[in-house]
């Protein structure tokens, strides 16, 4: 039996809207058909395509009513934050400066990176939930930010 492909990653939160935000407005990711599960959440989708299930599910805790998602899902004890044992998700992604922007207009703490010899550039940022993000663009696009008289320097 090969793995095909990931199929999604989900993503427990006490915050829905904070979490939708960040994903929608600063990901680039569009909500889309979620089916009508007995507790809230929503998923997010990469494009105009809904064939699939989507990349990013996020599971929204009711603590008023936590039945809905103990039924389907079972009893798991939330982290107060973080990823527990998984590092990091990674994207691919272009328009670096565009995503800088959306970080420092939402408010978001990051890191850059350069990978060497491999061409990409890295920028490491948590979502709402504390769940730390990579998303991978063209080394190319960071050193022409580095060198532009329009562009702030690259890290925040």
């Amino acid at each position: 039996m090969p793995v095909t492909k990931l199929a999604h990653y989900s993503i427990r939160t006490t915050d829905l809207e904070r979490s939708r935000r960040f994903y929608t407005d600063i990901l680039g990711f569009r909500e889309g058909f979620r089916p009508p599960f007995k507790f809230p959440g929503i998923w997010l989708y990469n494009g105009a395509d809904e064939s699939d299930f989507g990349v990013v599910h996020i599971i929204g805790i009711d603590p008023n009513d936590p039945s809905g998602l103990h039924d389907y899902l079972g009893d798991k004890a939330l982290p107060a934050s973080g990823t527990g044992t998984v590092d990091h998700i990674a994207f691919l992604a272009t328009g670096l400066e565009d995503f800088w922007a959306a970080l420092r207009a939402g408010g978001y703490e990051w890191k850059d990176r350069t990978v060497p010899s491999l061409g990409l550039h890295q920028v490491f940022v948590e979502d709402p939930s504390g769940v730390t993000i990579e998303m991978n663009f063209p080394a190319q696009e960071a050193q022409a930010a580095a060198t532009s008289p329009n562009t702030s320097a690259i890290t925040q």
